[in-house]
């Protein structure tokens, strides 16, 4: 942890005291299911805050993240913007390199569910990757489950996903884009229509036509990540590609046959009526 960022907590504990919202640091920290001594320990600069108490001071006393990791905003969240706000947690290397999760199709009911517990997060499996586009901001990658997207992707697949800010959504969500979008029960892989500025929603599109587009509450969306690229175990050779091409092509015209025998039976049967009436 950035000793900076400690020294920003402290600030907040101080100013918690100043206006009289806790009475002592002891109290602060039983409040906050934290060891009174631990608690000292920080305040007195020989530890660093730890992950685990910032989330519980960020949920319990409002304060604003956005101050703790930049130094820019106020201490505190109003009430409004709390609700909105959720601690990412991440997963990094011995170098502290920020390290991608991959959340697999067994584990998404329980991220989807299990958000706020940092521990559920570290235990999934993570991985880095040599682009250096995946060494900036956080990352996650998800197992595509079911064949809703296909053909674009397809059970087994693996999209790799940069975090999108929740004050971003508005403005950064593009229409038909892919995203993955988490609910407070499920991971969902869809495109999007963002309706979020004028009816506070999004409608999710599959690319397979068997499903149906439906709207999506932002109330119910927890984080929504910018598909970036996919990693696919199908990797079809050029002669299966040709083969597929020749059926396609088969099939086409065995469908342009059909027709043209279609329109010449009923010019045929056209023909026998006109002679008919002539008679």
């Amino acid at each position: 942890m950035n000793s900076v960022v400690t020294q920003r907590f402290i600030n907040c504990h101080n100013k918690l005291k100043k206006d009289q919202r806790i009475r002592s640091s002891r109290q602060f920290a039983l409040s906050l299911e934290y060891l009174p001594q631990s608690l000292s320990e920080i305040l007195k600069n020989r530890r660093d805050v730890t992950i685990e108490l910032l989330r519980k001071a960020i949920d319990f006393y409002k304060i604003n993240p956005v101050y703790l990791f930049t130094g820019d905003g106020p201490m505190f969240m109003k009430e409004e913007g709390h609700k909105n706000f959720r601690v990412l947690t991440i997963v990094t290397d011995p170098q502290n390199d920020e390290r991608i999760v991959h959340v697999p199709v067994p584990a998404q009911a329980g991220y989807a569910s299990e958000l706020g517990d940092p521990v559920f997060v570290q235990n999934l499996p993570s991985f880095s990757l040599p682009d250096y586009k995946y060494k900036v901001g956080t990352h996650r990658s998800f197992d595509v489950a079911g064949d809703s997207m296909e053909p674009t992707l397809y059970e087994g697949d693996k999209v790799i996903c940069s975090f999108l800010e929740p004050a971003l959504w508005p403005s950064s969500v593009k229409k038909n884009y892919v995203y993955v979008v988490v609910t407070q029960s499920d991971v969902l892989v869809k495109r999007i229509h963002n309706k979020i500025k004028e009816d506070k929603l999004v409608t999710l599109v599959s690319d397979n036509n068997y499903y149906e587009p439906f709207d999506l509450k932002m109330s119910e969306i927890k984080e929504i990540w910018y598909v970036r690229a996919k990693i696919s175990p199908f990797l079809p050779s050029p002669q299966n590609v040709k083969s597929l091409l020749r059926e396609e092509i088969s099939d086409l015209k065995d469908s342009m046959l059909h027709q043209s025998n279609i329109i010449e039976n009923l010019y045929k049967t056209i023909d026998g009526i006109a002679k008919f009436k002539g008679k």
